[in-house]
């Protein structure tokens, strides 16, 4: 009998959707090797493979920061447990100061920055532990994302309820300044989410396992021999002009894509970076 537990078949229902007998058999298949488990579900057509953005009950809220100069700008998620405490003023007070934060020192890493200092005595993780007890919830600094000495940094925060703070924030770094360009393409990558700014970003062995899952299921499909190949490459395509924004049909005007947006503007897109609260 295959090595798995009931954590791995919960883990792979969340990573798939799919039913638990499911998810046990191709555990079972898989010889309790979760990824390979997920393919498994893949090439025979289970629902929901994709991993699912926001699936995560966290809440809470993205706060950020730019420049005056446009040249830096500083993006953080804070969680809590609700989004009663989510909308609270003081929650946001605690996001935007460890926002200000970040900004004025430029942690190394999210480490250094639970050490340091944002009042004389008091740590970061010390002023969220005291917003712990100040609201009654657990307070989680996750992350945090900075562009420095950047070209033309722009960002865009979207709520997905006006009644709560925002919950997914975006910075752009472009070559030079445009600021329109720079919040359309920040609210195309809100909107869609992609994971990276080319095809030549993405590692080479995700192309290839693509190619392996698409090739499987192509077969599974019963798809003729000779057709697999232009099939596989098709679906890889596929996969990359969902992935890379530079590749993607642009949100305004999909007749165009990001990489053509940016190029009628006369501006590159140099990186990226999208927070969505628990994702």
């Amino acid at each position: 009998m295959a090595n798995f537990t009931a954590a791995d078949v919960k883990k792979l229902r969340e990573l798939t959707g799919a039913g638990m007998m499911d998810c046990k058999k191709a555990l079972d298949e898989a010889e309790g090797d979760v990824q390979k488990a997920v393919e498994l579900l893949r090439i025979k057509g289970q629902k929901g493979v994709a991993k699912r953005e926001g699936r995560d009950a966290s809440n809470g809220a993205v706060a950020a920061l730019i420049a005056e100069d446009k040249k830096s700008g500083v993006l953080v998620e804070l969680n809590c447990e609700t989004d009663f405490v989510a909308k609270g003023g003081k929650f946001v007070e605690v996001a935007d100061a460890i926002a200000a934060h970040v900004a004025a020192t430029s942690p190394a890493d999210l480490e250094t920055a639970l050490a340091s200092e944002i009042n004389p005595g008091q740590t970061v993780q010390q002023f969220v532990d005291e917003a712990n007890a100040t609201l009654g919830e657990k307070i989680v600094f996750r992350r945090f994302a900075q562009f420095d000495d950047a070209g033309f940094v722009g960002l865009y925060l979207h709520k997905s309820d006006p009644d709560l703070p925002p919950t997914i924030g975006v910075l752009v770094e472009l070559d030079q300044e445009n600021a329109e360009t720079a919040k359309d393409v920040a609210q195309h990558i809100a909107a869609f989410a992609p994971k990276y700014l080319s095809r030549e970003e993405i590692p080479a062995e995700d192309l290839e396992n693509e190619r392996r899952v698409a090739e499987a299921t192509a077969r599974e499909e019963g798809k003729p021999e000779a057709a697999l190949p232009k099939i596989v490459e098709g679906r890889v395509t596929g996969f990359v002009k969902e992935n890379a924004v530079l590749e993607q049909a642009f949100a305004k005007d999909n007749k165009k894509t990001v990489a053509k947006v940016l190029d009628e503007a006369g501006v590159t897109l140099k990186r990226f970076v999208r927070f969505r609260v628990g994702a």
